[in-house]
């Protein structure tokens, strides 16, 4: 029973998954449906966790929209994230950053790493 789940799994996995970690400013394209139209919208931000494993994996990412932090948490392998680009990479030292709900402005910045 076990071994039929995990192939159903492996068969919902993407191909192309952009590499990218946690402190990383990254570009979302996610697929939008209004009514019987469907366009692509992009959600720029921080990533702020990553986590899960195979199909289920998740992400999260922050941005500030008009001095308010929105949080959008999408499934890394779904259909409707139709690609995931990397603005900036980041340097930090944790696996979730829940510290930057609780700053506004420049202190709610991550470091960019060097490379």
């Amino acid at each position: 029973m076990n071994d039929i789940i995990k192939e159903i799994e492996e068969q919902q996995l993407k191909e192309n998954v952009g590499e990218f970690n946690v402190g990383d400013t990254v570009k979302v394209h996610g697929k939008i449906k209004e009514g019987n139209r469907e366009r692509i919208q992009i959600f720029e931000g921080t990533v702020v966790k990553r986590q899960g494993g195979s199909n289920r994996e998740t992400f999260t990412v922050r941005k500030s929209s008009g001095g308010i932090g929105v949080e959008k948490t999408w499934p890394l392998h779904s259909p409707n994230v139709e690609k995931i680009e990397v603005v900036r990479r980041g340097k930090v030292r944790r696996a979730k950053l829940n510290y930057l709900k609780g700053r506004v402005g420049k202190r709610a910045k991550v470091k960019e790493l060097r490379g």
